[in-house]
Order: C-alpha cells, then sequence, then structure tokens
C-alpha cells in the first residue's frame, strides 16, 4: 500500500510541476540605416515588443514589415 500512495503522490507531483509557464522570450538584433541596432522580441501573446513596449502587432508581421523597409534583423 506504502508503493501505491508513494507513486500517486510522486505523479501529482510531476503534473504539479510540468506544467509551469514557459516566461522565456525570442529575441532577434534588427539594424537598419536609418537607426541603431535595436532588439525586437516574441512575447508570449506572439505579439512584437521594442524596448519592452508591447507593438501590438504580430512577431512575424512585424518583422517581415522591418525587412520590407529595408531592416536587417537576425539572431
Amino acid at each position: 500500500m506504502r508503493r501505491v500512495y508513494f507513486f500517486a503522490v510522486l505523479i501529482c507531483s510531476l503534473s504539479v510541476f510540468s506544467c509551469k509557464k514557459d516566461d522565456g522570450k525570442s529575441c532577434t538584433t534588427c539594424s537598419s540605416s536609418v537607426t541603431s541596432d535595436f532588439e525586437v522580441c516574441e512575447e508570449a501573446n506572439g505579439n512584437a515588443s521594442v524596448n519592452g513596449q508591447d507593438t501590438g502587432t504580430s512577431y512575424a508581421r512585424y518583422i517581415t514589415d522591418l525587412e520590407a523597409t529595408g531592416a536587417s534583423c537576425g539572431n
């Protein structure tokens, strides 16, 4: 009976700790001829942020638009 209890506690513990939200961000550095280098990050909601400010635009769209205007973005 103790083994069953032990495994039940172990499984519950693993379930709780494995559900932790991933707070990591993905960031890239961009540059252009009219600006100094700046960092664009993908927030948890999928939007791009610059200098910590959410742009309200999806990360993929923001990068595409930057590159269309002549900026260069890369990891």
